[in-house]
């Protein structure tokens, strides 16, 4: 077995083939073994993030590989993030535990009620569970009544939310959203296999602050789409569609009062909320491992 320094002081066993990383195989498997699992006991588990969007979209891995979302010899992924109900939270520490998981003592930032944390026996990674809600975000998500509608991730609408949110938009968040774009349609209602309108325009006409990060986002990934490389015309006139439909049912939603005031005020007051980071909360921030 090889060794590999990560942060945090953890010593992680890994195989030597591996050279040194743990590869996005290992996570997609791990993901899918534990919402198996979950599923056979009762429990309500689904994929979010990066390797969630990776599962939803296993079937388009050329397009995730011409536009460089599959890395080449780097680690990819550094954790795996679950979404459960709050009702659920005192099964979890035995669950993962029979897995061969350590739960990580909560924390300020990681209340029992919120979010837990479990630590791979071998150091290969951590697992973030979250219940009803994804608090770790600018603007937080209620999955409550969402999980059912899709497995073994949180639904593609919530998904492409997940990401829009982001307020600190990434290359690969960018990647990740052109992904989610260009293999979903956008549609009224939740289908499995479609980006659910009516939702995120719903969403977003109660909260000035949400609709300003999507909206920018979105405006943000069409005026650079021309100049991607690994996309070709019909894909870029595909996924400009899509955003000009997304933007199109979001501007038709009626706005709450709340968010009229609110717009009144616009950007010059922060309209997100702050990530905490190990920077603000010391070492009990989000735990990541160096990507």
């Amino acid at each position: 077995m090889g060794d590999r320094r990560m942060s945090q002081g953890a010593l992680a066993e890994l195989p030597d083939e591996w050279g040194g990383v743990v590869p996005s195989q290992a996570f997609v498997d791990e993901s899918r073994r534990i919402v198996d699992e979950a599923n056979g006991r009762g429990l309500i588990l689904r994929a979010l993030g990066g390797v969630g969007i990776r599962l939803h979209c296993l079937a388009y891995s050329e397009f995730a590989s011409r536009i460089g979302r599959i890395a080449k010899g780097e680690q990819e992924f550094s954790d795996l993030d679950f979404m459960s109900y709050k009702k659920q939270r005192n099964q979890m520490k035995d669950f993962f535990e029979s897995l061969g998981y350590s739960k990580r003592r909560t924390t300020l930032s990681t209340a029992a009620s919120e979010r837990q944390i479990y630590l791979h026996r071998k150091g290969w990674f951590y697992v973030d569970v979250f219940f009803d809600r994804l608090i770790v975000a600018n603007h937080p998500i209620d999955f409550r009544g969402r999980l059912e509608l899709d497995s073994p991730t949180i639904p593609v609408t919530d998904l492409l939310l997940e990401k829009l949110q982001i307020v600190s938009f990434s290359e690969k968040d960018l990647k990740d959203t052109l992904l989610l774009l260009i293999t979903h349609d956008p549609r009224s209602g939740d289908e499995s296999e479609a980006i659910n309108v009516d939702r995120v325009a719903k969403l977003l006409s109660q909260d000035w602050g949400f609709w300003y990060t999507v909206t920018t986002n979105l405006k943000g990934i069409k005026t650079l789409l021309p100049t991607l490389t690994g996309i070709s015309g019909e894909e870029r006139s595909n996924i400009a569609s899509k955003i000009d439909s997304l933007q199109a049912r979001i501007d038709a939603e009626p706005k709450t009062t709340g968010w009229k005031l609110r717009s009144i005020i616009g950007p010059r007051k922060r309209w997100y909320r702050q990530v905490e980071t190990a920077d603000t909360v010391g070492e009990f921030g989000i735990w990541r491992l160096k990507e």
